[in-house]
């Protein structure tokens, strides 16, 4: 999860009340969020740099680094900690945000071009108007971008931020995509002009920007914001142009962001302009921007709307597991900043019209609202019970019946990685490529590339790495195999699979064949002559994993559910096995 750092002494200002390092744990304990230390700057940059250096008075101011949920954007940045502890406390009320009331015909205006379609086709766009700056205040307003490019916007590939001091720049504005070559501007912290591809070039030895450009190097045409003098705002998502960048002395702030994914576009915009209107001289309140598309709509934003959310009294109490009063309730929900208002269903059950506001885009289904109420009313205060027993899944409880009688029978469980190489379910087995195996794309080694599609290789490969263990070794694994299956909705089916394995001076053929039969007698299934589908019987089978004339297939109830013999010596050479080994394989689900 993010971990936010800010300063003791700032955030204790803002809250209006000071604490123990004790106390404010315990605070953010109840909320919901964790003290995961406090630091300081030298003290950090020590720890970078892998320093033993003693701490001194001389470290500067005290910083809490907070850890919080990653899906609370809002919380990313001091302002938007401060503003939620004080309404949990009780301090402040709930914020109502607006948008000023502008005509469209007055509204900035951001124009798209139809080749941003081909790279990055959303912006969305605000303005917020009489912002007052301190260097704390700057400095947070440029960490929160930060954090939100890291987090929601996925490193810059869903969504970029831009932030402009609209005073140095003129509407309308166009949202241009176009070949690098064409784009010329003096980037920000630079001096001279530089072309887009040259920009590419540059910035390749840049610590920081240098894991941007893949997003848009490759692609014949470069995202661009102009103003209308044809000065270049910024490149998305690599760089801001250094003619409008914000300081200190801004007092209007133009904010754009690119995306690839509208809805996330829209959360980000609205955590930037919620967590800073703050400041604005008219407090909460921030003025829209006109987008319009080359298919001439037009639409406008930040979108502050609030969305109402009906949610039953008893799916709350329910969910939590502690009856309250319906007053109860709502003052709790105001605590996290969720505004309910009671009404009575036509059946006279009670319910909640709960509020949602743009600051709070983790809300999403009632057991969000469900688990504020938790948080609100305190996870030590729920008071402990025993929960109702649950059934077991009926494969589950076959699992556990099947471990048991071979454990009993000498066996030891291991697990192994349910991911493989190609070569250990093809060449390795002494057997073609397997076309059922569901491939794992752009996989980061080569021993992870396919997931198993048999537990013969984690078993074996087992046994090669303790070669040096005691003889005989005897194990086994009830595990999932998965399997490409084009009638399921996701393509692949996982199947419930038991394999054990025996090694040994001698094969131990005779002992895995006696644990097959063991196994059929703890299902209740009899040994039958073959053809009859009342039990099951073993015929010959010719797997090139197994040796020759050494191997039989299981066939129960007319079907073939597994394979046991003698493991192949090219087998055992590849897994490097010195001795001789006896495997059993078989698919449980086809008993249930």
């Amino acid at each position: 999860m993010p971990t936010v750092s800010v300063g003791r002494d700032r955030l204790y200002e803002a809250l209006g009340c000071t604490y123990t390092y004790e106390e404010f744990d315990e605070l953010c304990f109840k909320f919901g969020i964790e003290l995961e230390e406090a630091t300081t700057e030298k003290a950090m940059q020590r720890k970078e740099k892998h320093l033993e250096e003693e701490a001194t008075e001389d470290d500067g101011e005290i910083i809490y680094k907070i850890e919080v949920p990653a899906n609370r954007y809002d919380l990313l940045c001091l302002e938007g900690l401060a503003q939620a502890l004080r309404i949990f406390g009780g301090l402040d009320p709930i914020p109502t945000y607006k948008v000023a009331n502008i005509g469209k015909e007055s509204m900035l205006e951001m124009r798209v071009g139809k080749e941003t379609s081909k790279i990055r086709p959303y912006v969305v766009c605000a303005v917020l108007r009489g912002v007052t700056f301190d260097e704390a205040r700057y400095n947070s307003f440029i960490d929160l971008q930060d954090k939100l490019h890291q987090n929601i916007c996925r490193r810059r590939t869903l969504v970029a931020i831009g932030t402009h001091d609209l005073d140095t720049i003129e509407g309308p504005f166009t949202y241009e995509a176009l070949p690098p070559s064409e784009i010329n501007f003096v980037p920000l912290k630079q001096t001279r002009n530089f072309r887009a591809d040259e920009l590419m070039e540059f910035y390749k030895s840049d610590l920081k920007l240098k894991k941007f450009l893949h997003i848009i190097e490759n692609s014949p045409v470069y995202p661009v914001i102009y103003d209308c003098k044809r000065t270049v705002l910024s490149l998305p998502p690599i760089i801001n142009g250094a003619h409008s960048a914000i300081t200190l002395k801004t007092k209007n702030v133009f904010i754009e962001c690119t995306a690839t994914d509208l809805t996330k576009a829209n959360v980000v915009l609205n955590t930037m302009v919620t967590m800073f209107s703050v400041y604005c001289e008219r407090k909460f309140e921030v003025e829209p921007v006109k987008v319009t598309y080359p298919d001439g709509k037009s639409f406008v934003y930040p979108d502050l709307s609030i969305y109402n959310m009906n949610v039953p009294l008893s799916y709350i109490t329910g969910i939590i597991g502690v009856q309250l009063p319906e007053n109860e309730v709502a003052s709790l929900l105001h605590k996290m900043q969720l505004r309910a208002v009671e009404s009575v269903s036509e059946n006279a059950e009670v319910k909640f019209v709960v509020s949602v506001p743009p600051t709070r885009s983790d809300v999403l289904h009632p057991c969000d609202v469900a688990e504020d109420v938790a948080i609100a009313y305190g996870y030590n205060e729920i008071p402990k019970r025993r929960p109702a027993s649950l059934k077991p899944l009926p494969l589950s409880q076959f699992s556990d019946l099947i471990r048991s009688e071979i454990a009993m029978a000498g066996y030891t469980e291991v697990l192994t990685w349910i991911l493989c190489s190609k070569r250990e379910i093809s060449s390795m087995l002494n057997c073609e490529e397997d076309k059922s195996a569901v491939i794992i794309a752009d996989s980061r080694t080569s021993e992870f590339e396919v997931v198993r599609t048999n537990l013969m290789p984690g078993l074996l490969r087992t046994v090669g790495h303790n070669k040096d263990h005691p003889k005989p070794m005897k194990i086994f694994e009830v595990g999932d195999v998965v399997l490409l299956d084009g009638t399921k909705d996701v393509g692949a089916v996982n199947r419930r699979h038991l394999a054990a394995l025996y090694c040994g001076a001698n094969s131990g053929f005779e002992l895995i064949h006696g644990l097959v039969d063991r196994i059929m007698e703890a299902t209740g299934t009899s040994f039958v002559s073959p053809g009859d589908c009342e039990g099951y019987y073993i015929e010959r089978s010719e797997e090139p994993a197994f040796l020759q004339g050494r191997q039989a297939k299981i066939v129960y109830k007319g079907n073939r559910i597994g394979t046991f013999g003698i493991v192949h010596p090219k087998v055992l050479k590849e897994f490097d096995i010195p001795d001789p080994c006896s495997f059993v394989e078989l698919d449980m689900q086809s008993f249930l």
